[in-house]
């Protein structure tokens, strides 16, 4: 084939011209003298039509019937170069469509296992590198690549530097029990659950600094919410107060939302996305309301006929039915700040005054979708970082350098982290965690 090739996402830019298209064949229908074929290449589907009488007239009668019979005979999946005339189709939800000339087979595909119809989730996870392949699935991908893209973007824009932390330490930035544990040669190692303690170190050098990339938490959770191995985005700054982090935090989201919009408008359209909602988290502040305000809320409306969350007390965490009544309540996406100290990470800054909670947030996203930041400022004070890990009876040896960032030049400053795959679930509307990345690995799932 020595025509360039064509995007379908790019036809648009080409009504009345004869273009050719590297793609598969999604799936086809047709009888007679007429054939449908649903075309994609990654970058989106549309239809191709090719008529018999076409292909007779162009190429004679022995040439043409051989082609048009190629055509009605294609196997779901075989990968093709079609050349047509792009045309505006109405009817169709993309707008467009092919009036197919001519088609060249690259690969044969027989067999192919995920057919047009309804399979169990274990079949489809058990053919996730086929999966992927189909259009609910290609959408998500394009969401999780704009927010990857929005988040390169935003924090170029606000000064901020990528420092890369290591995937492989030596300590636990928090809770060692969820901690996967390797040999580094004859030294116990474990892959990072966190890049934070080593941003800290980035934030001192450089003063705004955020990291991209795979971490690890051996939690044995079968949630919808959860994997093993996620992306997560850190992010920490020097010289910021608790609010400031806050208006940060809320800047980076509406950003993640607004560049899906802007960048993958059809992926929000075939997974039948209310844009209007999503736009309206971006035009309405955030709410922030304070964890003992959340649980007089809670103790407030846990009568209620609508909920179904249990009773909480002030010094007990929420579970995902709170969490999620919490942000339904409020109608936006809301920060809940100034969580007891007590199941909270040993870094964290206690509020001037109250010294039982910490300056610390997490954002939750209403309809159900959960936490999706998590963020502090963090203990600044030498002598109160090492009271602190005394009081947990922490190895101190193991923190010599996260505790040498307090001792030479400390400043205020503080951070947060966001898992991806919440995110792009979220803005996405997709029901489990483990669509939002390609290949998921969850408790009981290593494969493929």
């Amino acid at each position: 084939m020595t025509k360039d090739l064509v995007s379908i996402i790019d036809v648009p830019k080409h009504v009345g011209e004869e273009v050719t298209i590297g793609s598969w064949v999604a799936n086809k229908s047709g009888k007679g003298k007429i054939a449908f074929l649903q075309l994609r290449d990654g970058t989106a589907f549309f239809q191709g039509v090719a008529f018999k009488p076409n292909f007779v007239e162009k190429y004679g009668e022995e040439v043409g019937l051989e082609k048009f019979d190629t055509i009605k005979h294609l196997n779901q999946e075989t990968s093709v170069y079609v050349t047509g005339i792009v045309k505006e189709d109405d009817r169709s939800k993309f707008g467009y469509e092919l009036d197919i000339t001519d088609i060249e087979v690259i690969g044969e595909s027989k067999d192919y296992p995920i057919t047009p119809k309804e399979h169990g989730t274990d079949f489809l996870m058990d053919n996730r590198h086929l999966w992927l392949r189909s259009r609910k699935q290609m959408a998500i991908m394009q969401i999780r690549n704009a927010i990857i893209y929005a988040t390169y973007d935003f924090f170029d824009k606000n000064g901020f530097i990528k420092f890369d932390s290591p995937i492989l330490s030596g300590n636990a930035a928090e809770d060692s029990t969820e901690l996967f544990e390797t040999d580094y040669f004859g030294t116990p190692a474990y892959l990072s659950q966190s890049g934070q303690l080593y941003l800290e170190a980035g934030a001192m050098a450089l003063g705004r600094v955020f990291d991209f990339g795979p971490v690890f938490r051996a939690e044995k959770s079968k949630t919808r919410r959860h994997l093993t191995e996620f992306w997560m985005m850190d992010a920490e700054y020097s010289f910021l107060n608790h609010d400031q982090s806050l208006d940060l935090q809320e800047a980076y989201v509406k950003a993640l939302i607004q560049g899906v919009i802007d960048h993958a408008p059809q992926a929000l359209e075939i997974l039948e996305r209310d844009v209007d909602l999503l736009k309206s988290y971006i035009d309405k502040p955030f709410k922030r309301v304070t964890y003992d305000d959340a649980i007089d809320l809670l103790q407030e409306h846990e009568n209620d006929a609508d909920t179904d969350y249990e009773h909480l007390e002030h010094g007990d965490d929420f579970g995902s039915p709170h969490e999620t009544w919490i942000s339904n309540y409020f109608g936006v996406p809301t920060f809940v700040v100034n969580y007891p100290a007590s199941f909270k990470a040993f870094y964290m800054k206690p509020v001037p005054g109250k010294l039982d909670r910490v300056l610390c947030a997490d954002l939750l996203a209403p309809e159900g979708y959960g936490e999706i930041i998590g963020g502090s400022m963090r203990e600044d004070d030498y002598d109160a970082l090492v009271a602190k890990m005394d009081e947990l009876e922490m190895d101190k040896s193991e923190y010599d350098f996260y505790l040498d960032l307090r001792k030479y030049g400390s400043v205020p400053h503080g951070g947060f982290g966001i898992g991806i795959e919440r995110m792009v679930t979220f803005v996405a509307g997709t029901k489990h965690i483990r669509e939002a990345i390609p290949f998921p690995r969850m408790l009981h799932r290593i494969k493929p």
